[in-house]
């Protein structure tokens, strides 16, 4: 999906300075598996992530994404972690500081598929075998696994 409008009109008015934005991780799980999917952009294998629309509620952002990148139709479950992401720099020079809300997710219905073009591919993996994800998405995913019924996670100090 190409970048949301709203950002676009921030950056006529801004250009390439940083942008403070909303990001959700959609961790989502069947079976004790996790969904991953190929990152057309990159190549990266993640979780499905996405940016949170002005007014909208993050955990819709959540499911929202889940439905639009993947095909899938989610329950999210909780919270499990907050925390910033260390900044990003665009090819374009664009920059962008995203304060990050990764949600456990339980899969609902839907056989993941390239929804939107922003994946190549999807699939089930298991937790246990990561070793193809990236060290920031790797622990957005071990913090949805270890949340159970306890605290979100925050990073203080």
């Amino acid at each position: 999906m190409p970048t949301p409008d709203f950002v676009l009109e921030l950056r006529r008015h801004v250009g390439t300075a940083p942008l403070p934005l909303v990001g959700v991780t959609a961790v989502i799980l069947r079976e004790g598996r996790v969904l991953l999917g190929r990152r057309a952009d990159t190549g990266a294998l993640t979780p499905i992530t996405g940016i949170v629309d002005p007014g909208e509620e993050p955990a819709l952002a959540a499911a929202r994404e889940a439905h639009e990148e993947a095909g899938v139709r989610v329950r999210v479950d909780r919270l499990a972690w907050v925390h910033q992401v260390p900044r990003v720099a665009y090819g374009n020079g664009d920059r962008a500081d995203y304060l990050d809300l990764t949600f456990r997710c339980s899969w609902l219905e839907g056989e993941p598929h390239p929804a939107d073009g922003e994946m190549t591919d999807l699939g089930w993996h298991d937790p246990a075998d990561l070793d193809d994800v990236d060290p920031e998405h790797r622990r957005r995913i071990e913090s949805a696994l270890a949340v159970g019924d306890g605290p979100t996670r925050f990073e203080v100090g």
